[in-house]
């Protein structure tokens, strides 16, 4: 590899830099840095997986207040990780 050629994504780990949950216009969380992008775009699929069946719940039940509300963080941790990870893949 010379130093044009941009890191295979198989070594690519996410940069720790994207925040996510904001309080008060400052950042509560961000993603960890040094995370393997494979391990972190599967957390995500996870974590989406289930704001998608959260918000399921939500539609069909009339008190879902709990069900909305995981499901909004649960989303903003998903893409969290997965704007991490494009930073990582973008050079």
């Amino acid at each position: 590899m010379n130093k044009t050629d941009p890191p295979t994504p198989r070594g690519l780990k996410t940069i720790g830099l994207t925040p996510f949950i904001y309080r008060s216009d400052q950042p509560l969380f961000h993603v960890s840095a040094g995370v393997p992008i494979g391990d972190a775009l599967a957390q995500a699929s996870d974590l989406l997986f289930l704001a998608k069946a959260f918000t399921e719940d939500a539609a069909y039940s009339k008190d879902s207040d709990r069900h909305a509300w995981a499901a909004h963080y649960l989303t903003a941790m998903g893409k969290a990780v997965i704007d991490d990870v494009v930073q990582a893949l973008t050079p």
